[in-house]
């Protein structure tokens, strides 16, 4: 029962992490540009919504990270 929640999670925040790390503003532009977010990229790193973005994607990789240590010590046996 632990090891499938571990792996629902694990599915969760790994397609988290990936849609968080499509959405930031790039250098080059990227995904952010097709939802609008190149209308201001000259100061995208100061605004307050990438900065949250930037903590919870922090977060997100973080968990991710600690779910993959769990998984490898519980599935160990």
């Amino acid at each position: 029962m632990i090891t499938l929640v571990l792996w629902i999670l694990q599915m969760g925040l790994g397609l988290g992490l990936i849609f968080l790390v499509l959405v930031h503003s790039g250098k080059g532009g990227g995904l952010s540009d097709m939802f609008g977010g190149g209308l201001g990229a000259s100061a995208a790193g100061s605004t307050v919504m990438e900065k949250n973005l930037d903590r919870i994607t922090v977060v997100i990789a973080l968990l991710f990270v600690f779910n993959t240590l769990i998984m490898a010590l519980v599935l160990d046996t």
